[in-house]
């Protein structure tokens, strides 16, 4: 884009140069400006996508803890299956629980 100056305006050699040299300071400028925006956008891209890992990670971890809970809570019922609708109502608050963990923290990175 820089070698796009005009040859001729009907102006005098120096103030033909002139303009061109302001031209091609103005020409740099936009370069340098979308150059910025340019790594402003890819920053903000890198950032969002470190947000989507965090989000999937705390979900991954939240989803095997209540895979683990649930299975306690089989083993557990098998092992005395008069406590079997305790632990039900255990496990289902611990899940709860957890999927507000993975809520509060999917608020928080989000921000």
């Amino acid at each position: 884009m820089p070698d796009l100056i005009p040859t001729s305006s009907g102006l005098t050699g120096a103030s033909e140069r002139r303009q061109d040299r302001a031209l091609a300071r103005t020409l740099s400028d936009l370069d340098r400006s979308k150059a910025a925006g340019l790594a402003k956008i890819e920053q903000q891209a890198q950032l969002e996508a470190a947000k989507a890992h965090a989000v999937n990670y705390v979900g991954q971890q939240a989803m095997q803890a209540v895979a683990m809970t649930s299975q306690l809570e089989a083993q557990l019922g098998q092992a005395c299956p008069m406590a079997v609708t305790r632990l039900q109502g255990l496990a289902d608050m611990t899940a709860l629980a957890v999927s507000d963990v993975v809520m509060n923290s999917a608020r928080k990175i989000g921000r």
